[in-house]
């Protein structure tokens, strides 16, 4: 009798023979045979998934029990998912023991929806909805004890009706988003979902009464521990709530009311495109529907809007970009022809039109590739080629994850694996597999391009190279013919020039090139030298520009990037010619290079609020506890829109003060982020900081800003001087299953964003950071609690350290907090203080840092340093200072900003300097540093000649004699 892993190819059928003893140590069951699968058939399974390998030999008793309840040969049905979760239920009696259930239940539900779609008994259409029933039944099932509970609690509470407007019990509201909605789910996926809640009211029968958003705020942490937390018997679902109002700083409940007002005021048109799949997964379905109807006019507008095509346009960039960045052209839903470029040509059309055509406002993808058919909106080819693509690759998708239950997009690069997913998808081999899937992927992407994308490049004119750029690269010019030729095309040194580029061509780098990596650079050199010659210093720029190149040898396709994009070339050396600061960013970070494509974004940076909403598409896809991928995503972030504030000084299109504000934003919104990061790592580790009244923190935690920061002055390389605070009761603990004391918990938080502003990974470190301004510098505590803090600064703080508070601010973290903190910063700042005992103390303060920090005076004649001689900058900050402490008990409307401009605005305005010298002031501020910000962009630094800016310094001086001497 053969073996019932004969007809496999050899290296499954070797696999499948070595672990067969192992999970069958005596024999295949009678209770596996006898539910109706043969021996082939289980050999068969275990060959391809590692998963169900592992489910069978490690938790037999349950699986039997499963097959015992429902054949692996019958398909999983909502009814009889909801007859078995009852089942489970029965046991129920704890949180722990709920956690349990959900989790066990999960295994025995994901063990037969893997197992019949990887043996191919369902077609996609089962698979996708049964792991889409699985996920609404825990939600529900969870909601609905928690719910419970939480009203023997709380009390329960109590509300408008959305459709009568009685007074009645609330419930809450789930909303799935993505494939979940769609009821599309993966067989390993996470869940993206929000919370509402019907109205604002108050909670009843409780020992006391609570807000309607606080119970449900608590209820929606224990829900997303009960489907999140890893515990022994593993977890339910990964559940993001990124998608949410406000992202990971808003609630995480919502009123219907509050809802309808954050999409109709600040929806965004990628909320627009994520709202179009959502549906009512758990909690109140009937008060979910009204909900649903008051956001449908946020996502279908009434006209045929075309504006839908640029932000999908943009959205798909962006993803494009990401592919670049971390490799992922493997991966057959980002890459592409992926999955995401079908959803994003069929939701095109749902936004597009999905107001006018009413049958496009449905979820699941192919039943609205079949209505644009119908309605002929794409011609019946392109339909069938995108509904069969489609199929294949959620096919093959549910193949990489069913094979051991993880969570991939990428290709294997094992042959072991590589066979697997071969034998799943019904092909002999690997090979084949990859051709199937190389025809789908090149006919999605060519819809894709023809109906969203843009072609750019053809509308460029090609550029016109003259052949002497190829003669002196591929070295056919002799060296004086070379040298002529260079100084003819404008190289100020072309013996540098020939010397650089002979050195280049003859490296070991180069002449080790395969022979496409050497075609791409004989094509890009002399495109390269052909723009060098437009340029001043054509000599100075090349030797700029060779370190890009040098770093990208190898990378050759950020040579094919800059060949098909002659635009973003020409950025390139244009910014390379004015900036070597800018030349060794970009030699750093070639990546940066996408930032070319677009001159107008380039030239334009993000205000505030489009930084936070495209950090936080950029940061949806990455799960928070992957903090390898969020750090190197954040400098990425931070480098390419420096960039973007760097061209745009150069250009003249940001004054200085501008310059400030956008690289102050930048480093605010990666704050909030950050913050984010590490309080969400920490809470899936410990749960939520508790407060006194027994409810848990949002955070209660926040970031003052100091120095340039809280001055809204930072530079292109400014480190960042920090405090961290918080409020929260440190006797108390935090409420997960490995509790901690509050003040350890914010501890941890302190130093989890230290390090991932501080460590310096592949791309670098992504800000210096200072602590030392914390009460009692690096001795004291890295977080203080606020009471901590104000106690520190009325009885212990120097002097200079209520100066470092005039220009200190918060900058992220809960508002709350934030606010907390601003009014200790104005009580401390209002204080009655001696001016004359005052004044000798700043003066005393400013001589000391001159000795130190400033130029020896042996030197003075030759060298000026614009921050630290008389003078200088710090001359004007100190001078600001003494005044706010001195003034701000009479006039507390001083303490109303922090940076130094406004502050000198403020000191005019009422009268304590007069208006013609906070203007003088003013100008010679900018001057001084406008010329800091011009030097960083070249490389050096603060000191110029010792003559420089006579007028400003003459009268920052007699300044500083008028008001601190005389």
């Amino acid at each position: 009798m053969s073996e019932p892993w004969s007809d496999m190819p050899a290296l499954l059928a070797e696999d499948v023979s070595g672990c067969w003893s192992a999970v069958f140590p005596e024999q295949v069951p009678a209770w596996l045979l006898d539910s109706g699968l043969s021996e082939t058939d289980i050999a068969e399974a275990l060959a391809r998934s590692l998963f169900l390998r592992e489910t069978l030999e490690r938790h037999p008793e349950q699986i039997q029990v499963a097959v015992a309840a429902r054949p692996l040969t019958e398909p999983t049905t909502e009814q009889w998912l909801a007859e078995r979760w009852a089942q489970f239920l029965e046991g129920v009696d704890s949180e722990p023991s709920l956690h349990a259930a959900l989790r066990q239940f999960r295994r025995e539900v994901q063990f037969r929806i893997i197992w019949r779609d990887l043996m191919r008994w369902a077609d996609l259409h089962e698979t996708m909805a049964a792991a889409s029933m699985l996920a609404d039944t825990c939600i529900d099932g969870a909601l609905s004890w928690l719910y419970e509970k939480a009203c023997e609690e709380f009390g329960t509470p109590y509300g408008a009706d959305p459709v009568t407007g009685e007074d009645v019990p609330q419930k809450m509201v789930v909303l799935g988003m993505g494939k979940l909605g769609g009821r599309e789910l993966n067989v390993s996926s996470d869940i993206d979902l929000i919370f509402g809640f019907p109205s604002k009211g108050e909670t009843r029968g409780g020992r006391r009464a609570l807000d309607n958003q606080q119970f449900f705020v608590r209820l929606g942490q224990r829900l997303i521990q009960a489907l999140d937390q890893i515990t022994a018997d593993g977890f339910v679902f990964r559940t993001d709530m990124r998608l949410r109002p406000y992202g990971q700083s808003g609630a995480l409940a919502l009123s219907f009311a509050a809802l309808e007002t954050y999409y109709q005021d600040q929806g965004r048109d990628w909320e627009r495109y994520a709202m179009v799949k959502a549906r009512v997964v758990a909690g109140d379905q009937r008060a979910g529907e009204v909900l649903m109807e008051t956001l449908r006019p946020f996502v279908y507008r009434k006209y045929i809007d075309f504006s839908a095509f640029e932000s999908l346009r943009a959205m798909k960039a962006m993803i494009s970009r990401e592919v670049r960045r971390k490799g992922l052209e493997n991966n057959i839903k980002l890459g592409s022809g992926g999955i995401r470029e079908i959803e994003f040509v069929v939701q095109a059309f749902q936004l597009i039109r999905g107001g006018r055509d009413r049958e496009l406002q449905q979820r699941e993808l192919l039943t609205i590739l079949k209505e644009l058919e119908e309605l002929e909106l794409l011609p019946s080819p392109v339909v069938k080629e995108l509904r069969e693509a489609y199929i294949f690759l959620r096919n093959l998708e549910h193949a990489l994850q069913g094979m051991e239950d993880k969570q991939t997009q990428i290709l294997p690069e094992d042959a072991l694996s590589q066979a697997r997913v071969a034998r799943i998808m019904g092909f002999d081999d690997w090979a084949a597999c990859q051709q199937a899937l190389a025809e789908h992927r090149e006919k999605v992407a060519k819809h894709f391009a023809n109906i969203i994308a843009t072609e750019d490049e053809d509308e460029q004119e090609e550029s016109q190279v003259g052949d002497g750029c190829f003669e002196l690269w591929l070295d056919e010019m002799d060296e004086p013919h070379a040298l002529e030729w260079l100084a003819e095309q404008g190289f100020e040194n072309p013996e540098d020039s020939y010397k650089r580029l002979k050195e280049l061509r003859e490296s070991r780098t180069v002449t080790g090139l395969q022979t496409q990596g050497r075609k791409r650079l004989n094509q890009f050199m002399p495109m390269l030298l052909s723009a060098l010659a437009e340029v001043e210093g054509s000599s100075k720029t090349l030797e700029r520009v060779l370190q890009l190149v040098e770093a990208i040898l190898r990378r050759t396709a950020y040579m094919v990037l800059l060949l098909e994009n002659p635009g973003a070339l020409t950025q390139l050396v244009r910014l390379c010619s004015e900036s070597p600061w800018i030349a060794s960013l970009l030699a750093e970070t070639p990546l940066l290079l996408d930032e070319l494509l677009n001159a107008e974004n380039l030239y334009n940076p993000p205000t505030k609020d489009e930084l936070q909403d495209e950090l936080r598409q950029q940061m949806l896809r990455i799960p928070f506890e992957d903090l390898e991928e969020q750090m190197e995503s954040l400098r990425h972030f931070k480098k390419a829109h420096i960039l973007r504030v760097a061209a745009s000084e150069l250009k003249g299109t940001l004054p200085l003060m501008k310059v400030s504000d956008y690289l102050t934003w930048i480093a605010e919104v990666v704050l909030d982020h950050v913050v984010e990061v590490a309080f969400s790592n920490l809470v899936s580790r410990h749960g939520y900081p508790r407060r006194a009244d027994g409810s848990a923190c949002d955070t209660d935690f926040a970031i003052i800003g100091y120095g340039k920061l809280g001055g809204i002055e930072l530079g292109y390389t400014s480190d960042l001087d920090l405090v961290f605070v918080h409020q929260a009761d440190p006797q108390l603990a935090t409420d997960g299953g490995k509790p901690i004391d509050n003040a350890v918990f914010y501890t941890r938080l302190g130093q989890r964003i230290v390090h991932i502003l501080n460590t310096q990974t592949p791309s670098g470190q992504l800000y210096e950071v200072d602590m030392r301004l914390r009460p009692s510098g690096n001795s004291g505590l890295l977080v203080s609690t606020l009471k901590a803090f104000e106690k520190y600064q009325q009885n212990d703080a120097w002097t200079w350290e209520h100066q470092a508070l005039a220009r200190a601010r918060g900058v992220a973290g809960c508002k709350d907090t934030l606010a907390g903190f601003e009014k200790i910063r104005h009580d401390i700042l209002c204080q009655q203080r001696d001016k004359t005992a005052l004044r000798e103390e700043v003066v005393k303060m400013r001589e000391k840092m001159r000795d130190t920090l400033g130029t020896p005076e042996s030197k003075r004649a030759e060298v000026f340093h614009i921050k630290h001689d008389n003078g200088g900058i710090i001359d004007i900050e100190f001078l600001v200072q003494y005044l706010m402490l001195a003034w701000s008990a009479e006039y507390p409307e001083l303490t109303g900003y922090s940076d130094n401009i406004r502050q000198m605005e403020e000191l005019g305005r009422v009268g304590i300097l007069p208006v013609e010298d906070t203007e003088k002031l003013r100008e010679a501020f900018i001057t001084l540093r406008s010329t800091i910000h011009r030097r960083a962009l070249q490389n050096l630094n603060s000191q110029v000649e010792g003559d420089a800016f006579p007028e400003e310094r003459a009268y920052i001086q007699s300044m500083w004699q008028k008001v601190m001497l005389d």
